[in-house]
């Protein structure tokens, strides 16, 4: 059982998807209206009981899906937590995380398109796993940062490489519209026994262009939920999206730069595939 944000009839919606159905929770499950706020209200244990006793109705070519969530307060990212991303980019391993933000205007879903700028033509991929925070908090210990976890995802951090190198700051390559996709689902925390055992590979086309585990981050996931709460308090529904490995675009020679009509997949094992195909924006 899979947690999924939608559109159904033009309303927005969430729910479970399981055999290839969904079960609509919206208002369903302790009244919440949005997965954000079932989260908030602790809720994922009431919405499995509920989708047991009903199954699910509606069809999977009904809807549209939206990224897992639509509205986090929050969209923290990291930059340079692989070894081989680092080298590959030139730079050294920080003392600190490398942190940036996305907006949600920014975002895509599975099976929605990703946007290739009419700005620019150095659309690149970054495969990536996303943390959906549940409980939340300021100053965690990276020993309890686990048990504040509700669920995980595949993100496609989408990137502007000329815009995003045009400052220091790179911000602006990371939030053009429609350009970091979020899903397929949200797989709830304890399926997932042992995150670090997880492999995530990037295609392109088909190609393999990413391959890692979990385990080869630099900084890990608690540390990064610890160090990101001194200063920001996590809420529910935030999300944390970890660092791309070695392999991205604009660093193989030639440089590889997403274009119209590319098909972009993210997959991380016990979680899924994102799927996206990309689209020249149009005014």
């Amino acid at each position: 059982m899979n947690f999924i944000s939608f559109l159904f009839n033009g309303n927005a919606r969430y729910g479970i998807s399981n055999n290839n159905t969904i079960t609509d929770l919206t208002d369903k499950v302790l009244g919440a209206k949005t997965l954000k706020e079932l989260i908030l209200l602790n809720g994922i244990s009431e919405a499995k009981k509920f989708v047991s006793k009903n199954p699910g109705e509606i069809n999977f070519d009904q809807i549209e899906l939206l990224p897992v969530i639509p509205d986090p307060g929050k969209i923290i990212c990291v930059g340079l937590n692989y070894h081989e991303h680092v080298e590959e980019t030139n730079r050294t391993i920080e003392e600190n995380p490398v942190i940036f933000h996305r907006f949600n205007e920014s975002q895509t879903a599975h099976l929605q398109p990703i946007l290739k700028p009419l700005a620019s033509s150095h659309l690149d991929y970054e495969g990536e796993m996303a943390v959906i925070m549940g409980e939340g908090g300021s100053h965690i210990e990276p020993k309890n940062a686990l048990q504040n976890i509700v669920g995980y995802s595949c993100y496609n951090d989408g990137s502007v490489r000329d815009w995003q190198r045009h400052t220091r700051q790179f911000g602006m390559g990371k939030n053009f519209k429609k350009t970091g996709s979020f899903g397929p689902h949200m797989v709830p925390a304890e399926n997932i026994q042992d995150y670090k055992k997880l492999t995530l590979q990037t295609r392109l086309n088909g190609e393999v262009m990413q391959s890692a585990s979990l385990s080869q981050l630099i900084f890990d996931i608690p540390v990064l939920i610890s160090y990101i709460s001194k200063a920001l308090p996590w809420r529910a529904g935030d999300v944390l999206v970890t660092g791309t490995p070695g392999g991205v675009g604009f660093k193989r020679n030639p440089p590889v730069f997403m274009k119209n009509g590319d098909k972009i997949e993210v997959e991380i094992s016990e979680i899924g595939i994102l799927s996206n195909v990309v689209e020249d924006e149009v005014i």
